[in-house]
């Protein structure tokens, strides 16, 4: 009987245990958990920037390491440690120095970016001394990788390094000229105009114009319309005027200007040919052509100014091209910004650092310092 009652009382004391056995119970859930959270788990490894932001990264590299040769070319009638440039070669070694630096400015992160630490002007040393044939390789060798990498970027990228690709190429040509050395970044290959090419039986029925402007923010071409039709449709009427002033200039050209004016009016006609082309195979519109285009009197009375302003204004029209194109079309854009470019560059037009880019280089950020 006295077993039976010391159960019964445990029995009986064992509810009023419940709620203590329970708020322990939780508390060493809670210490449990507190250490779990507390625990230093393995840290992420860092994820690899896109390819588009490597580029970027490879080209700010590069322009300033071509940045600082400049400035040590600049540097040498005061430092006997480096050969100086010959004296009509400085003011190009100082222009190369200048539009190299608003190209670096072009080429630092932006807000997307804004993660990634900004590099200091600290160049790395180059292997090579710091000599005007030295500078102008680079020059060359940093503009063909531009317009390599641009090839397969992202849109907006693309245009920047293709850009500053151009924009290398043609100072490394001046730089030579100025220099009396061989140019290396003559003479590179040019893939033509586009082949011939109609719309598949997919297209809708094309209308008689390239539609409405729309508005003039991001995803629309120099024109105002939208993507790769209006970047298409904006870079055949840019093509038509010139051919159409070029004609007129050759009245009023002759000797070796002439001679150039008629290869460039053929080249002209044949990018006509290929962006209509294009247009075809990718479905867009194809603007009507005008009868005539309204000519400034100073044209006609000295066609050589005229004509480096005509190419200079197509040049924003390619750089649409680019960013709104890919594969072989944004190939064919790209040798045509660089093209567009050097006959700007024969006709007197200022080189601009980033040729085809329609920013001001004002706003670029500045370069750190260090």
């Amino acid at each position: 009987m006295k077993d039976d009652s010391r159960e019964n009382r445990r029995r009986a004391r064992l509810p009023r245990h419940l709620p203590r056995l329970a708020l322990l119970a939780c508390l060493a859930l809670v210490v449990i958990s507190l250490g779990m959270v507390l625990q230093p788990g393995k840290p992420q490894e860092p994820q690899e920037p896109p390819p588009s932001e490597r580029a970027r990264a490879a080209a700010l590299a590069d322009a300033l390491q071509l940045k600082a040769a400049g400035e040590q070319l600049g540097a040498a009638p005061s430092d006997p440690a480096i050969a100086a440039p010959a004296a009509a070669a400085l003011p190009a070694v100082t222009r190369t120095v200048s539009l190299l630096t608003t190209q670096a400015r072009a080429l630092l992160p932006g807000p997307v970016q804004a993660a990634q630490p900004a590099p200091t002007t600290s160049a790395p040393t180059a292997s090579a001394p710091a000599t005007v044939t030295n500078l102008v390789a680079d020059l060359a060798r940093s503009g063909r990788q531009r317009l390599t990498d641009a090839a397969a970027a992202d849109g907006g990228m693309a245009r920047l390094l293709a850009a500053v690709g151009t924009g290398q190429l043609l100072q490394s040509s001046s730089l030579a000229a100025a220099a009396g050395i061989p140019d290396p970044a003559a003479g590179l290959p040019d893939l033509g105009p586009a082949a011939a090419a109609t719309a598949g039986p997919s297209c809708p029925a094309a209308p008689a114009s390239a539609g409405a402007p729309g508005g003039s923010g991001a995803g629309t071409g120099a024109d105002g319309n939208a993507g790769l039709p209006g970047a298409l449709a904006a870079l055949i009427r840019t093509e038509l005027e010139t051919v159409y002033d070029y004609q007129v200039a050759l009245t009023r050209l002759d000797g070796a200007a002439a001679k150039t004016a008629a290869e460039d009016l053929a080249r002209h006609e044949a990018l006509v040919a290929g962006a209509e082309s294009l247009s075809r195979a990718h479905c867009a519109p194809i603007p009507p052509r005008e009868a005539g285009y309204a000519l400034d009197p100073a044209f006609l009375a000295s066609p050589g100014p005229g004509l480096a302003a005509l190419e200079t204004a197509a040049l924003p029209a390619y750089g649409d091209l680019v960013a709104f194109s890919d594969g072989d079309t944004r190939r064919w854009a790209i040798t045509g910004l660089v093209a567009a470019a050097r006959r700007a560059a024969f006709w007197g037009a200022t080189t601009d650092a980033v040729p085809g880019l329609a920013a001001d280089p004002a706003t670029f950020p500045t370069l750190p310092s260090g």
